[in-house]
């Protein structure tokens, strides 16, 4: 249903993305995870005549419920018990310099500093390090029950209780996480293959491989460095992810091609899918094939039959398994690694130093001015400048209209419930919002958990409805130090990312194009080199949809970088379906030819790194007719046609 708006009152289209609420089924084991796990505690606090107690196991089975976001049942041990470790610490740093005054502003700081740095190492580093900052905020501002050693024990207790939840159902799952995710992967794939000829289709589906194959491999990769190998299961599903790669080689080559593919095609892949998802091996004959013509269809009928043999294989010896983005090393060394790149890291430095001003800035204005609620300044602070989870701007502007929103269920339900064994029921109906709203955006979550905490708190500190105009009031200070400390006085906040990072996908794409025709090329380094290149340009294509939620003029910036994205996605599509089409009998090009697209994939490459702005210049590159680099000659100079800079 469209909208319409008088005229001289249609909202910006930044506005539009920033509220437009994300798809997402609902997760109804988590909202049911939610709901048992955060009010369990408040019950037997109740019932132990301690309801402080039940309401901190509470606040961290709410930190538990923010991390229950992986399938994988050994995934949710690490996204849950990892970040609870981290938590404890953060709210025994706060409750010990609890009211001394400018210690626990230096404390807190230097907290915020090394949450900041952590977060750019990865997903889990990102969690542990909210949760680290996030508890030493409320531990240095609210006045906690207790030795010190209980409060962290109550909230870790809190968080492995949804951890507990979440492996209820273990032993009994109906099916392996691991096995459906590459079973989703040959889905997608054959997807990709129904989709070719069709240029809108082909690059919405090509876009959901990528995602697919980066989780797959993310997923398995990581599980295979505990086992070691010694999974049969793992090795298994491996080798049945490797075996699908040839066939998404293939794919661009087929929609080069401008020729669709028989149904029959797609239909085996999916045949392959299920077989992958119910775990069937043995002789399973696939659905009769068409006979191949071309290169391109000998690299199709090829590829889909190697897959067809590996995923029906009886055995799999994991000697002759190939990992193809590189097997991981084990925990201790990549420990190590990871620790070495935060400290050595521009990056991690600056996003640190920035929670940090921050931070530090609340902390000091709380310090010196008397503010109802204090640690609700520092608090929203976290939640809006973590670097790693989006535009601050569009997370400052979320978290006002969310808290707002929240606050209406909150005045309700703290004027209207009478406290005590009321606030049990209350929380059963609230808790399940959150993970039901956090996936449609940072808003409908923020709305979702804000009356869970004003409830919580006020089981702490009885204030009732006394709290809701200092909570609004802390919120929007938070977000304008958030807007002017955080975003404003950061230059890297008005200049899009996208430029610099295209420039690097174009440079890594002329070693591609030099790898793909190379004799000495090893066929594992060129599929893993490809496949980097497909996960750096679907980066670039998130960070392409962050920056359109930033005002003008960053997204109006990032908006002119669209067209060379989509033209650099080509080149390494043509790059990969020539190498398909000279594997498979086309005479391959000659090294002057190869040169000559690496040299202007280079050329491009560097005036993308120094442009603020794009201008179209005509290039013609020559070969001889017929050549299989022509398609990619083509492509590599629409791209400079489309937007080169000077």
């Amino acid at each position: 249903m469209s909208r319409e708006f008088p005229i001289g009152l249609t909202p910006p289209d930044w506005l539009v993305r920033n509220l437009q609420p994300h798809r997402a089924p609902l997760n109804r084991s988590a909202m049911a995870r939610a709901a048992l796990a955060m009010s369990l505690p408040l019950a037997i606090g109740l019932a132990a005549g301690q309801p402080a107690y039940g309401a901190l196991a509470s606040m961290g089975a709410l930190s538990g419920v923010i991390s229950d976001t992986a399938d994988a049942y050994r995934m949710r041990i690490l996204n849950i018990a990892v970040p609870q470790l981290f938590g404890a610490v953060g709210v025994t740093l706060g409750s010990l310099v609890y009211g001394h005054g400018w210690y626990a502003v230096a404390a807190v700081t230097g907290v915020a500093l090394l949450s900041g740095m952590i977060s750019t190492i990865g997903a889990v580093a990102s969690v542990s390090g909210l949760l680290l900052l996030l508890n030493a905020v409320i531990g240095a501002g609210l006045p906690l029950p207790g030795p010190w050693w209980l409060p962290p024990a109550l909230m870790a207790g809190g968080g492995l209780l949804v951890l507990a939840l979440a492996l209820l159902a273990w032993p009994l799952r109906a099916g392996v996480p691991e096995r459906a995710s590459v079973a989703a992967a040959y889905r997608t794939v054959a997807a990709l293959l129904a989709a070719c000829g069709d240029p809108d289709a082909y690059i919405a589906t090509r876009f959901d491989v990528t995602l697919a194959l980066n989780q797959s491999y993310d997923l398995i990769l990581a599980h295979r460095a505990r086992h070691h190998g010694r999974s049969p299961e793992l090795t298994r599903l491996l080798a049945q992810l490797n075996a699908i790669t040839p066939v998404v080689e293939a794919a661009p080559a087929v929609h080069l091609s401008g020729r669709p593919l028989p149904p029959d095609i797609p239909e085996a892949v999916r045949h392959l899918a299920e077989s992958i998802e119910t775990g069937r091996t043995g002789p399973m004959p696939l659905p009769p094939l068409p006979a191949p013509g071309s290169e391109t269809a000998r690299a199709v009928d090829h590829a889909l039959r190697h897959a067809a043999e590996v995923v029906t294989a009886p055995d799999v010896d994991p000697r002759g398994i190939d990992d193809r983005l590189g097997r991981p090393a084990a925990l201790g060394i990549r420990t190590a690694r990871a620790a070495r790149g935060v400290a050595l890291s521009a990056n991690s430095w600056r996003y640190g130093l920035r929670l940090a001003v921050c931070i530090g800035i609340a902390q000091a204005l709380v310090s010196l001015i008397p503010v109802p609620r204090s640690y609700w300044v520092a608090l929203t602070i976290t939640f809006v400048l973590k670097p790693d989870f989006g535009s601050v701007f569009s997370r400052a502007l979320l978290r006002a209209l969310g808290t707002v929103a929240g606050l209406v269920i909150a005045a309700a339900v703290l004027a209207e419930v009478p406290r005590g064994w009321w606030d049990v029921p209350v929380m059963l109906l609230l808790a399940p919002l959150i993970p039901a709203l956090t996936p449609r955006g940072y808003g409908y979550q923020t709305a979702a958990i804000t009356p869970v905490i004003l409830l919580l708190s006020d089981i702490l500190n009885h204030q009732g409805t006394a709290l809701l105009l200092p909570r609004l009031l802390d919120s929007l200070m938070g977000c304008a130090i958030a807007l002017i400390a955080g975003y404003l006085l950061w230059p890297e906040s008005w200049h899009t990312r996208v430029g610099d990072r295209l420039a690097d996908a174009v440079a890594d794409t002329a070693g591609y194009v030099e790898a793909a025709f190379g004799p000495d090329t090893d066929p594992a380094a060129r599929a893993r080199m490809r496949r980097r290149l497909y996960r750096d340009l679907s980066t670039i294509r998130t960070e392409f949809q962050r920056a359109l939620t930033e005002p003008p003029p960053t997204g109006r910036r990032a908006a002119a970088w669209w067209p060379l994205v989509v033209a650099v996605e080509r080149i390494v599509d043509a790059t990969t379906a020539a190498g398909v089409r000279v594997r498979h009998g086309a005479r391959p090009p000659s090294a002057a030819e190869i040169d000559q697209v690496a040299l202007q994939l280079r050329e491009l490459s560097e005036g993308v790194r120094q442009a603020e702005t794009l201008t179209a210049v005509r290039t013609h590159l020559t070969g001889p007719s017929g050549s299989v680099l022509e398609p990619l000659r083509q492509e590599v100079a629409a791209a400079r046609a489309i937007a080169t800079p000077h």
